[in-house]
């Protein structure tokens, strides 16, 4: 079966991993957490930055520096992975469901501001699937109603939206380090932000609140979103050979698009964005076409993922449903993430492409 996606660990991984365990620093401290901080903050092109323990604490611990809290709305897109929406609901505030741009599968900039109330302390855009959401629109958002911003990053990272990385746009960037990202720690995550008071904050709730100079004497009510250092030294070899993992991404999808039959609507590619192509997606005619064609190609030992529900159709949320969101729906129940493993080779790209030809000359 060619997977969807899976992990490359090589021998520098396993290098640092071994030092790590060899000079007994296995948890929250030792020499790969500060390296790898200082490392992904500078990668990224931002003042602060910190590790945490995976990638939806990350954005729980931003919000949560930020002071939302009950009473609070923040808005999300509606077509994501459910951790910033969960993120939201644990600081007990409100999400506000918003469509999403049909050219680049994320927030829906010309729809958020006719969703902005008093309540509203705060835009979570989760840039979806290795692409961008308009930036420049979101800036002036977030200006114009001083606003918070945050980026979820966890499937775009090293996107450039006119030259500059993501996660450093907003006032918290926040990224994932699971298995099936494009670099991974296992499990892990990262904040990245350039505003120090937020930086101060997260550093504190990340460890239980605990004032640094003056241990178990706690300030706030914390939690323990901490990074191990075992993870941390996976992730500093992982960084290292992050451009690499990213130019066979951008590669990967160069060859799909070639190769590709003319009835999928290929991945989206946008001027004011240098997408990274988390996962290489496509979508299909409408939803039975979609079923038919995921099954035809498990058939033929291809694995294939489908796209993320809408949040407003699931049973939690479903209180949250306001409004109509005609793009997420469609876009959600066409579309299919293809393998995109940076192990894939030009060989098997080219069966998985012979294989949609021949779909659709059944």
């Amino acid at each position: 079966m060619i997977p969807v996606s899976e992990p490359d660990i090589g021998e520098k991984e396993i290098e640092y991993v071994d030092n790590a365990v060899r000079s007994g620093w296995v948890s929250s401290h030792g020499e790969y957490i500060n390296r790898f901080e200082n490392n992904f903050k500078s990668y990224i092109g931002t003042k602060f930055g910190l590790t945490t323990s995976n990638g939806t604490t990350a954005i729980h611990l931003a919000l949560s520096a930020m002071g939302i809290k009950e009473g609070d709305e923040v808005i999300v897109p509606d077509l994501t992975f459910i951790s910033p929406v969960n993120a939201v609901l644990y600081n007990h505030a409100t999400p506000v469901l918003c469509d999403i741009d049909p050219e680049n599968w994320c927030i829906d900039t010309e729809k958020i501001e006719e969703l902005i109330t008093e309540k509203t302390k705060a835009i979570i855009v989760v840039h979806l699937y290795g692409n961008s959401a308009n930036m420049d629109r979101l800036m002036e958002i977030k200006k114009k109603y001083n606003l918070y911003l945050i980026e979820d990053t966890a499937e775009s990272l090293g996107t450039e939206y006119k030259g500059k990385k993501l996660g450093s746009f907003g006032d918290a960037g926040c990224f994932s380090f699971y298995g099936n990202k494009t670099m991974t720690t296992g499990e892990g995550g990262f904040c990245t932000t350039n505003n120090e008071e937020i930086y101060r904050m997260m550093l504190l709730l990340r460890d239980h609140g605990m004032r640094p100079e003056n241990r178990y004497w706690h300030d706030y009510i914390g939690y323990n979103y901490r990074m191990t250092n075992l993870q941390a030294a996976l992730g500093v070899a992982q960084l290292e050979r992050l451009n690499s993992f990213i130019e066979k991404k951008r590669h990967i999808a160069s060859e799909y698009k070639k190769n590709l039959p003319g009835n999928v609507l290929p991945h989206p590619e946008a001027k004011l964005y240098k997408g990274t192509y988390w996962l290489y997606s496509i979508l299909a005619k409408d939803k039975d076409e979609r079923e038919q064609l995921i099954s035809f190609l498990f058939g033929r030992g291809i694995d294939t993922r489908k796209f993320f529900y809408p949040v407003h159709v699931m049973p939690p949320y479903k209180e949250f449903n306001k409004v109509n969101y005609p793009n997420s729906t469609s876009i959600s129940e066409r579309g299919i993430n293809l393998p995109s493993s940076v192990k894939l080779s030009d060989d098997e790209i080219g069966y998985i492409c012979d294989c949609i030809k021949s779909f659709y000359k059944l």
